[in-house]
């Protein structure tokens, strides 16, 4: 197989791309190439006024392919021979071979003799090779070979037209769709794109080629009857002709530049603005929150019941569990938007972002600062206000059934007193009645502590503030109008009494003593059945076990009381004996009290009754004291674990701040991973809040085994969320600034290891001296005037400093710099202002000038672009962008639509308000 080749030293011709003679034996191609070829010869020999017909004849003589080398390189060629021998011809075939090998382009076996014989096959080869060099070699996208740049520029400028496909140079052309589609996506006003087909190649092609040839002056090449009746279309014809079509184009690729830079700058812009509209949402969300929260917390209006308390406590607790959570998450990660945002636009030259009045972080975390104020007393408010509930049910049950005995013994009382009965007595019966009256009045005189004792409560309960207290005052006053009328009527009959005592001289000694004997005992059995009757709350274990033991003192005493109770008895019987012995006529019970036999008995027989159920209630509540101590106690274990823990977490992530161990990415994997570590010891802080939750429900107040509450647990673990993804985040950060800012790994270590080693007290940060320190370690000459220990710079050391680094300091320049570093005018520059501006004037960023050029390449070099010029050269939504933000331009040399991209461009970087 024969072979040519034409290659520079670049080789910009790959191997795929080598002539190949025997391929010329396809009639097809042969017919392609020849009417390619010979339409690109024409559209450069038009230009000196002349064309070929015949490719293999009219090069014969040479001097047509010499006039068609000098139009296409612009150069001159040697003279010309003008003779009609052979000899002559081959001379001039040689010198147009001669100038082509001049140009760096290898030829293999294609000699002036075959050229001169009209060879049809060198004669092609040799046009193929003047194409390549002069119309293809220089086509470069994204340094790429010649071929490859051409068709990946045919993909890229066809890629919006979803029924177009090019990957090759022949097959892909077929339909003609992608000659339609390079020809709309540049001239989109030529062709009506929208009624081509896929299914009528013929049409596709010629209207290419028409429009082509009338509109872009590029001539008809090919037959659209040849491409489609060909199974493979010639691929050098096709390259040939599409190459044409870039060159037409070229001129395109200029604007394309500008509208990417442009489309670069604006979507960093669109960027920024989103995340400042995400930070805007986030806090003000996070505010309103707070805002409805905090009247919440600061309401302390009591309840009435303890089951409307106990509603506010769970209420409360679900509020700790599931709703503040997330808040506190959502409040770190405003943080977080915050500070990625503020780095985003320093690295990006832009101004820094200032949020909403209102919304800057530190009136979140002020407006925090007050929720969690308000919020620190009310769970104890809760507790107290259950305290106080129990405390009020527990005396109000108390009242009730003191209450209840003294309006039960005072029945009937007044009735009695007011009697009259001893105006028709005996005197027996006047003495029985005087006693009886002696005895009712150590009754009344036995029953005036529960008196006392129920106007004692009553008062209690006003002082704790009982929702019930007027029903309880009003039964409280009556009971105590009761007692001072029956005073009075006890009094009122004493005197009538004794005026008939006279009267009266016998009265039978054992009643007045059983009823002496009786009285206090039947008080005693009352007081002793209200007080095994009467409710108790214990909270300790040591408690449960005072009144276990003050119950067994009090069994201790019954076996006594059991002989009172027999020798009452037996002064009973003894009268009983009298009575039947000697006959004496008694008219009803004993005249000195109402206390029966019976009734001591069956009092008696209720306060044995009663004993062991109090044994039964209080070995019930000492049970449910030990099941208390041991939710105290389990609680304690895992708070005693999980408190250190976290405490040790913190140190930890301190350390692990400071320290540089790999690159700044090996620290984000680490932490990362610690964060997932700690993550994933959340299920212990929930079970905590379940034990928490049933020492809560148990009206559990304090635990001795432990220092740590669920407050201290909570706090600590959502610090310790906090802390990671701060550092997390400042990383991240690092990150950012040094991959902006160019700055070397070896570079940040040695930066972190200088701060180390002067951070004596590991605690994160450096004092002023130990930041001089820092510096100087760094290389940086600050000086030792002892009044200059302050990190900062005065405005002559800063001016001095510079011109020491080449700058020119006029005046101007010098208040220019000054503005940047010192925009408050404080006369002093930080460290950090100076770094900053150092890096600023080193990075490379886009400038507001750089964007105004990149504008002015789309307008034509006109001081104003159009609207329809941005739709053209710009994608639609940045399009739209700037059409809603661009001022109307106002020169002198404005026409009807003009837009200023000047203004637009400087507001971008903060120069100008956009």
């Amino acid at each position: 197989m024969d072979h040519y080749d034409s290659q520079q030293t670049n080789d910009y011709m790959q191997p795929e791309e080598d002539w190949d003679r025997d391929l010329l034996l396809d009639p097809a191609w042969e017919k392609q190439q020849r009417k390619t070829f010979t339409a690109w010869c024409n559209s450069h020999l038009r230009k000196a006024g002349t064309q070929i017909e015949n490719i293999e004849e009219d090069f014969r003589d040479g001097l047509k392919l010499m006039l068609l080398l000098e139009v296409i390189s612009g150069e001159r060629l040697a003279k010309p021979e003008r003779g009609k021998m052979r000899v002559h011809k081959i001379s001039n075939v040689n010198k147009a071979l001669d100038f082509i090998a001049s140009k760096g382009v290898k030829l293999v076996s294609i000699g002036a003799e075959e050229i001169v014989d009209g060879n049809v096959k060198m004669t092609l080869g040799m046009i193929w090779t003047i194409i390549l060099r002069f119309a293809i070699q220089d086509i470069s996208v994204e340094e790429t070979s010649a071929k490859e740049g051409l068709l990946l520029w045919c993909q890229r400028k066809t890629a919006p037209y979803k029924n177009v496909n090019i990957q090759n140079f022949h097959i892909s052309w077929k339909d003609g769709l992608g000659f339609c589609a390079l020809i709309h996506r540049h001239r989109p006003e030529l062709i009506d794109y929208g009624k081509l087909r896929k299914d009528d190649p013929l049409t596709n092609l010629n209207t290419a080629f028409d429009v082509a040839e009338k509109y872009l002056d590029i001539p008809k090449m090919l037959d659209a009857e040849d491409i489609v009746g060909t199974a493979r279309p010639d691929e050098k014809a096709i390259m040939t002709y599409v190459s044409s079509f870039y060159h037409a184009f070229s001129g395109a690729q200029k604007a394309e530049t500008a509208a990417n830079r442009i489309c670069k700058v604006l979507a960093v812009n669109q960027e920024n603005e989103q995340l400042m509209e995400d930070y805007e949402k986030l806090a003000s969300d996070l505010l309103e929150w707070i805002r409805r929260t905090i009247p919440w917390l600061e309401n302390r209006a009591p309840e009435n019941t303890m089951h409307a308390m106990q509603q506010k406590l769970e209420d409360f607790r679900d509020y700790r569990r599931l709703h503040k959570p997330p808040k506190v998450q959502e409040k770190c990660q405003l943080e977080i938007n915050f500070n990625t945002l503020q780095t985003k636009l320093r690295l990006s030259n832009r101004p820094a972002f200032m949020p909403s009045e209102g919304r800057m972080v530190s009136d979140i975390n002020n407006a925090w600062g007050c929720l969690e104020q308000a919020e620190k007393g009310y769970e104890e408010w809760l507790l107290n206000e259950i305290r106080r509930l129990e405390r009020l049910d527990h005396l109000a049950e108390k009242f009730r059934q003191k209450a209840s005995i003294h309006e039960a013994w005072t029945d009937g009382k007044e009735a009695m007193l007011r009697q009259k009965d001893y105006e028709t007595a005996t005197l027996s019966e006047i003495k029985a009645l005087l006693k009886k009256h002696e005895a009712f009045e150590s009754d009344l005189a036995a029953h005036q502590d529960r008196v006392e004792q129920i106007a004692a409560i009553a008062q209690e309960l006003n002082e704790l503030d009982y929702y019930d207290s007027p029903s309880v005052n009003a039964r409280c006053q009556k009971i105590c109008d009761q007692w001072d009328n029956l005073g009075a009527l006890t009094q009122k009959r004493r005197e009538a009494l004794e005026r008939t005592e006279k009267l009266l001289e016998t009265i039978d000694q054992l009643y007045l003593e059983y009823a002496k004997r009786a009285a206090p005992f039947n008080n005693w059995m009352e007081g002793a059945m209200e007080d095994l009757q009467d409710t108790f709350i214990v909270h300790t274990i040591e408690e449960i076990q005072g009144l276990t033991t003050a119950h067994e003192q009090f069994k201790a005493t019954l076996p006594d009381a059991d002989k009172e109770r027999l020798a009452i008895l037996g002064i009973h019987n003894e009268v009983s004996k009298i009575v039947q012995t000697y006959h004496v006529n008694m008219a009803g019970t004993n005249p000195y009290t109402t206390i029966t036999p019976q009734e001591i008995n069956g009092k008696w027989d209720h306060v044995r009754q009663l004993v062991p159920r109090r044994d039964q209630a209080l070995t019930e509540e000492h049970a449910r004291q030990q099941h208390n101590e041991r939710l105290r106690k389990q609680f304690a274990a895992q708070a005693n674990v999980i408190g250190p823990w976290i405490q040790t977490k913190m140190e930890e992530i301190g350390r692990i701040s400071i320290e540089m161990h790999g690159t700044l990415e090996d620290q984000l994997n680490h932490l990362r991973q610690y964060e997932k570590s700690i993550v994933n010891y959340k299920p212990k802080i929930d079970q905590l809040e379940g034990d928490h939750q049933l020492i809560q429900e148990a009206l559990i107040f304090d635990n001795k085994h432990t220092n740590y509450t669920m407050e201290h647990i909570r706090v600590g673990w959502e610090q310790l969320l906090t802390t990671i993804a701060r550092t997390i985040n400042e990383v991240e950060n690092q990150i950012l600034t040094r991959d902006a800012k160019g700055i070397s790994q070896e570079q940040m270590n040695e930066f972190r290891a200088s701060f180390n080693h002067f951070d004596r007290d590991h605690s994160g940060t450096l004092g002023p001296e130990e930041f001089k320190a820092c510096l100087i370690s760094l290389g940086y000459d600050i000086g030792n005037d002892p009044q200059k220990k302050t990190g900062m710079m005065d405005t002559d050391d800063f001016r001095a400093c510079l011109i020491s680094m080449g700058y020119n300091m006029g005046e101007a320049e010098f208040a220019r710099i000054m503005s940047i570093v010192d925009p408050n005018r404080l006369g002093v520059v930080t460290f950090q202002a100076f770094i900053d501006f150092m890096s600023r004037e080193t990075a490379d960023t886009d400038t507001a000038d750089q964007v105004m050029a990149s504008f002015k390449i789309l307008a034509g070099d006109k001081n104003y672009i159009t609207v329809d010029e941005l739709r053209r050269e710009l994608p639609p939504d940045q399009a739209e962008y700037c059409i809603a933000r661009m001022a109307p331009y106002a020169g002198p040399d404005s026409v009807p639509g003009a837009l200023d991209y000047m203004s637009f461009s400087t507001a971008l970087y903060g120069e100008s308000d956009l």
